[in-house]
């Protein structure tokens, strides 16, 4: 897990950087929060007290196997992306439109809105699954779940006032790649 969480962030950093300018990247801007941090510590509490308590539950390789996967199709999903997207990638939402923004939807983004987003509720639910971690297999999905549930709705009003009808268009045509959030 540990390799999974520094090789995402170290490459998050670097991608945004080499896209944004380094004077542009900040912690806050990768989106580390405070509840980020505590929720990996919970993950990581976890872990320790069950393999100390209950070293059964960590046993099971397929289902360890199966979050790996995920681990890694999601930083595909993810990373294809930002790649995808490079200008218009943008960890905090825009609310201007810049001159060189255009409606991007080709690449990873014929498939679905919102990429980044699925690629990372993928990741960090397949971090706790690979780690066989119940607990917090559900805690992440609700609150990642949760917290696009909020942030779609509110990047989508921008969006929509940037690119008008084609927007709406590419909207009906195309999910937003989050289950249950259109």
């Amino acid at each position: 897990m540990f390799l999974a969480i520094l090789f995402f962030h170290i490459s998050e950093y670097i991608l945004a950087m080499a896209i944004h300018g380094r004077s542009n990247v900040t912690l806050s801007s990768l989106l580390i929060s405070t509840h980020y941090i505590l929720a990996m510590i919970f993950s990581l509490a976890e872990y320790i007290f069950e393999i100390v308590f209950f070293p059964h539950l960590k046993e099971y390789w397929v289902i360890s196997n199966a979050g790996l996967a995920m681990v890694l199709i999601g930083e595909v999903i993810r990373k294809l992306a930002i790649l995808t997207a490079g200008h218009a990638f943008t960890h905090l939402i825009r609310t201007y439109r810049l001159d060189d923004h255009h409606l991007i939807t080709h690449g990873v983004y014929r498939f679905m809105r919102h990429p980044g987003y699925s690629g990372f509720l993928i990741w960090s639910v397949g971090t706790q699954i690979m780690l066989c971690n119940p607990i917090s297999v559900v805690a992440f999905v609700v609150i990642v779940w949760r917290f696009f549930a909020r942030r779609i709705p509110y990047e989508e009003y921008f969006l929509r006032q940037f690119f008008g009808r084609d927007y709406q268009e590419y909207a009906r045509k195309v999910g937003s790649g989050i289950p249950f959030i259109n």
